[in-house]
């Protein structure tokens, strides 16, 4: 669970997705359009590579996701005060922008991972199969509308395989 005031990582990686698609599409429109594409495919590759819930790969650590996201800002800042390659000034004033959403969201966001707790080998005695998992007490309304969702799907899923040609 995030922190408090933070954002989930699925919603810090689905907004560098956004974000990433912002640039490239200001590349395309761009008479200059090197820069603002490359930054907007390194935005895109860092968040498909980072270990979350919208990755794509999942290569790197949040940790190292969290380190090349103020490395990207950073580089982002320094792309857009460059005098040595040419850009267009519109394209300048909106890598700034991204260059400041990104900060914003780097900072707002959680990069804590999910500690995973190993499943007990050990059935409790005169246990045949494996009991269902009880809901927390402490469960939200989408989570139990998304589980029974499931079922219903599952069960349609098995009524259809079973039906005869």
């Amino acid at each position: 669970m995030a922190e408090s005031g933070k954002r989930p990582f699925w919603a810090h990686q689905g907004a560098e997705y956004l974000i990433g698609i912002v640039f490239v599409a200001q590349g395309i429109q761009s008479p200059t359009p090197m820069v603002p594409t490359l930054l907007g495919g390194l935005v895109v590759l860092n968040t498909a590579t980072a270990k979350g819930p919208l990755a794509a790969f999942q290569v790197f650590s949040r940790r190292v996701h969290r380190v090349l996201d103020a490395v990207l800002v950073l580089l982002t800042v320094l792309c857009a005060v460059q005098n040595t390659v040419s850009i267009e000034a519109g394209t300048r004033i909106l890598m700034g922008l991204l260059a400041f959403a990104l900060g914003f969201i780097w900072l707002l966001s959680d990069f804590t991972e999910k500690v995973k707790v190993p499943k007990s080998t050990a059935k409790p005695a005169g246990a045949t199969r494996a009991a269902r998992p009880s809901t927390p007490d402490d469960a939200s309304m989408a989570s139990t509308v998304g589980r029974s969702a499931g079922r219903l799907v599952g069960n349609g899923v098995k009524a259809y395989r079973k039906r005869k040609p």
